[in-house]
């Protein structure tokens, strides 16, 4: 049987030292990689003895018995920052005691290579530059599918699917970048919604989008808590939206409890970007404890700052994840109609980069 024996209480303060007792464990250090591991350590006693680490990404758990001899599984969780870190295991056995020392190497920053501009005083930490096989990397991305509650939350028509449907590709990685395509197919419109499976709290996230054509048309790249609570108290990051009746002009917004769309008083910035739908630009969001500002081409065009009243004004205090998706109508996207002709339309995506400050 498997016993989970992590956060053991230490002994109280009666405890008297003994030369009776001993602990020996076999090895006394374990060296982890970034990526972390798995390791078995043999334990040796005069009696009783139990395990635990107070370390939470160090996880002990006992192999058959704790009398006198043993062995315990230690799993050293990977490791998500750009620095080195130490923990310890105790073994103990009445008042005796011995200690594992866990070292474990820092995770490499990830080179960004000539082609990627890096903001000042940050480093690149994850990113997905679409340049490999035919569809969205599984490793980085996973699909919402379906039409959604009150199609999801705006009356939108269209239903996401995982990729494609009937052998029909709504999501297509070719030449360099992502396509997201809504189409018709049978008697439905298809697109994709897609979000990265990282999450983040703070940092700088940016892509290089073409948006697509179209009265119908609602592209946006944007953030939510992840994992999801409730909307809008756990709030919403539009980095960037844009619906084909308005060509062009995009929009940069955040909602939160007391600011969101559903009172209309969500806080946001727009620009007129005549090219945006006929070339790629940059959108991005660089988001700090103090504020969350939005810029296009590194022009900054909205800023929202924290305004130290607390969660209903400031709900970014927890990691999110990005999402990507091609909407069709709505009650936005299609609040002045829509246009079938002028599907399929291609909503197409350069890269997505994740920067964090050194």
């Amino acid at each position: 049987m498997w016993i989970l024996i992590v956060g053991f209480v230490a002994c109280s303060s009666n405890d008297e030292p003994s030369s009776e007792r001993t602990v020996t464990c076999s090895p006394t250090q374990i060296d982890a990689g970034y990526g972390g591991t798995t390791e078995a350590i043999d334990i040796k006693a005069d009696g009783e003895w139990t395990a635990y680490s107070d370390d939470t990404w160090i996880t002990c758990t006992l192999v058959g018995t704790t009398k006198n001899q043993g062995t315990i599984t230690v799993v050293v969780a990977a490791n998500p920052a750009f620095s080195e870190r130490e923990g310890t295991i105790v073994v103990k056995s009445g008042v005796a005691r011995a200690v594992i020392t866990v070292k474990q190497k820092a995770k490499p920053e990830i080179p960004a290579g000539p082609d990627i501009a890096v903001p000042e005083g940050y480093r690149l930490i994850w990113n997905d530059e679409f340049d490999k096989g035919t569809e969205p990397d599984p490793a980085n991305w996973s699909y919402e599918t379906g039409h959604g509650a009150n199609g999801w939350g705006n009356n939108e028509i269209q239903n996401y699917v995982a990729g494609s449907k009937d052998g029909v590709q709504c999501a297509v990685v070719s030449d360099g970048t992502l396509k997201i395509i809504a189409r018709k197919i049978g008697d439905e419109i298809c697109s994709i919604r897609m979000n990265t499976k990282g999450n983040w709290k703070y940092g700088w996230f940016e892509a290089r989008l073409k948006l697509p054509k179209g009265k119908g048309t609602w592209p946006a790249f944007w953030m939510l808590p992840d994992p999801f609570t409730t909307w809008p108290d756990g709030g919403e990051i539009d980095i960037m939206e844009e619906v084909g009746y308005d060509p062009n002009r995009v929009l940069s917004t955040i909602h939160c409890g007391a600011y969101n769309g559903g009172n209309g008083q969500q806080k946001g910035g727009n620009s007129l970007i005549p090219t945006a739908q006929a070339e790629f630009h940059v959108y991005a969001a660089e988001w700090t404890e103090e504020y969350i500002s939005f810029l296009v081409d590194g022009r900054e065009h909205f800023r929202y700052s924290n305004d130290g009243k607390g969660n209903a004004t400031w709900p970014f205090i927890v990691n999110f994840n990005l999402k990507l998706n091609l909407a069709w109508g709505g009650d936005w996207g299609g609040a002045q109609g829509i246009d079938e002709s002028a599907l399929p339309a291609t909503y197409e995506i350069d890269y997505v980069r994740v920067f964090q400050k050194k």
